[in-house]
């Protein structure tokens, strides 16, 4: 029943990952503690599994857009697989309320990032909202050298660890990632990210799964809401200009992190 009356936080987190390319994954543990009432190691793993599947459905109206590039996709997952080991040894060993103290200093990071991000897009003379509804034409040629190599490693490593250690799919590291390092155009970049997310999210499952801590009565139908809001944020991106739903998904990151620290503040005092 407590799963039933939080599906709808399900819903929203699966639209933001479609929409956006990320970030609504990073409310799932938070939802599932607070809400769900998981342990941080518990809603960690759950996290990972509703990030996988969601991100997974996801990516079909991008493929269908053709915003989705394999090979950088496959590439860029590659480098933080050895980042994303680290970050789970680190889960099994870290505190759960300075895990979750922790978690809240990312949603900030991840609110900031995204507001940079969004304050960017509409100070250029042609917004994404101007390309998100176009036809993607065959994508530039990207220059490789030592300084693209390095950024691409870099970011591949940072979201390994965020996923492994915190149970997110990165996608607010990854989009900005592959615009700046790959030159990207944006709708390619989030459709990308969908397949970096569920290569990593797999990944870090695969090297704590316990069957046995796994609340399937908590994951089904939060899962099922999410699937529903990742088809919906899909549908949106070539649609609607995305810029009015990160705005109010940033002002909510931003309330559940300073609430999220709050409650493990209070609980390490």
């Amino acid at each position: 029943m407590r799963a039933l009356l939080v599906s709808p936080l399900g819903f929203l987190i699966g639209l933001s990952l479609g929409a956006l390319g990320g970030g609504g994954s990073i409310l799932a543990v938070p939802v599932l503690v607070y809400a769900a009432g998981q342990t941080p190691k518990q809603a960690t793993a759950s996290s990972l599994i509703l990030v996988a599947s969601t991100s997974l459905l996801g990516i079909a109206p991008h493929w269908k857009a053709r915003r989705v590039r394999i090979v950088p996709g496959l590439l860029f997952s590659i480098a933080g697989v050895a980042a994303s080991v680290l970050g789970s040894a680190l889960n099994e060993r870290a505190d759960e309320n300075l895990l979750l103290l922790a978690f809240s200093g990312l949603m900030l990071i991840a609110a900031g990032a995204m507001t940079r991000s969004l304050l960017r897009r509409r100070s250029t003379a042609a917004p994404i909202s101007s390309q998100v509804g176009t036809a993607v034409t065959a994508p530039a040629s990207i220059t490789v050298d030592v300084t693209t190599v390095f950024k691409v490693i870099l970011a591949g490593s940072v979201v390994g660890i965020l996923t492994g250690f915190f149970g997110v799919g990165g996608g607010f590291v990854i989009v900005p990632a592959l615009v700046l390092a790959l030159g990207f155009r944006m709708p390619e970049a989030v459709g990308t990210s969908l397949l970096v997310i569920v290569i990593n999210s797999v990944v870090a499952l695969a090297l704590r799964f316990d069957g046995g801590n796994i609340d399937w009565s908590v994951i089904i139908p939060f899962g099922v809401a999410s699937l529903s809001g990742v088809l919906v944020g899909g549908r949106l991106v070539g649609r609607k200009d995305p810029d009015k739903l990160q705005s109010w998904f940033i002002s909510l990151l931003v309330v559940v992190a300073i609430y999220t620290a709050v409650r493990s503040a209070i609980t390490l005092a």
